[in-house]
């Protein structure tokens, strides 16, 4: 798809008008956050993830949220679930947003959502709950407790062993049950050539990339899951990408709506980001980081590059049968 940039003037500001086993308890080691750079991060597992749960963060998690959601045209998912679909997990659930939207649309679904942070809401729909969990652990869950359809969403930067989750994934979901994911490629793309021209967050992003790849937990694994999902043994392995604008410059309105919400995400995770991998995992220093923040910024917020995100939606079926067709 190629989206048709708005040469027309427009107003840049998106707001100018507008009980389980395997988890851990709730405890006072869970809750007790650490603090660096002015901004809040998890206890449990420790340095397991880079960026902050602090309430600037869960809003940026939640604008993401609904910009996943503009990309379906409000949809939670591609897969095909049945309407009684019955157990659901949300691998790293963050907010619990979309957690809590889909046991409000499908209320016979026991729905579990996990996270290293216990930052999700008290009041949540009845069939929904909440675990502090690290799923990158040997997960125990009997055959009476597999799933219809695991959901995993943002989670590049954050997993060691992708292969693992994919094959944890496949033995823990129901005969015909459903994995789903939903990332970002960790690249920002144009067609006219303006991307060129964006220096200052190509090299961001190269530097990002370095840096999880040296943490040992890679962002860039967008174009790979689908047939990673092969690989693990999935059938009916699916895959939509959407180019998500950075900016309102395409003229398409949809994507003009979703690329205002993606420049505000955008630009509300270069601090996060810059902070959690530049800064820790290369060295670079606070001075350093500041300066590339500012220059980022900068050329988000320049209409003349034509920026754009792909998006991918990948899903795929666990057989019936072993002797199921691929």
């Amino acid at each position: 798809m190629q989206l048709e940039i708005d040469t027309g003037e427009d107003n840049d500001s998106l707001f100018s008008e507008e009980g389980s086993t395997r988890s851990a308890s709730i405890a006072s080691s869970v809750l007790n956050y650490t603090y660096e750079n002015g901004r809040r991060y998890h206890a449990y597992r420790k340095g397991a993830y880079l960026l902050p749960n602090d309430e600037e963060e869960q809003d940026r998690l939640d604008l993401m949220h609904h910009i996943y959601r503009l990309c379906l045209d409000g949809k939670l998912h591609l897969a095909p679930l049945k309407p009684d679909v019955q157990r659901v997990l949300d691998i790293g659930t963050g907010t619990g947003i979309w957690a809590i939207d889909f046991a409000d649309e499908y209320t016979s679904a026991e729905v579990i959502g996990n996270d290293l942070s216990p930052t999700q809401p008290s009041w949540v729909p009845p069939n929904l709950k909440f675990y502090i969990d690290d799923i990158e652990a040997e997960w125990t869950y009997s055959p009476s407790e597999a799933f219809d359809y695991i959901h995993v969403r943002g989670m590049g930067g954050s997993i060691l062993d992708w292969n693992k989750l994919y094959q944890q994934s496949f033995k823990n979901l129901k005969p015909g049950g459903w994995l789903e994911l939903h990332e970002p490629e960790a690249m920002f793309r144009g067609d006219d050539g303006t991307e060129k021209a964006a220096e200052s967050v190509q090299q961001w992003q190269g530097l990002i990339n370095q840096a999880a790849r040296k943490f040992g937990k890679e962002l860039d694994r967008a174009p790979l899951h689908k047939q990673r999902l092969i690989d693990a043994g999935f059938i009916d392995v699916h895959e939509e990408i959407f180019k998500v604008p950075v900016g309102p410059w395409a003229k398409d309105p949809k994507y003009k709506l979703i690329g205002r919400y993606q420049r505000e995400h955008a630009v509300a995770g270069i601090e996060p980001y810059t902070l959690g991998f530049i800064v820790k995992i290369l060295g670079w220093s606070q001075e350093e980081a500041q300066i590339m923040i500012a220059n980022v910024l900068n050329e988000l917020k320049d209409r003349r590059l034509h920026l754009y995100v792909p998006f991918y939606y990948v899903y795929g079926r666990k057989p019936e049968s072993k002797s199921e067709p691929a």
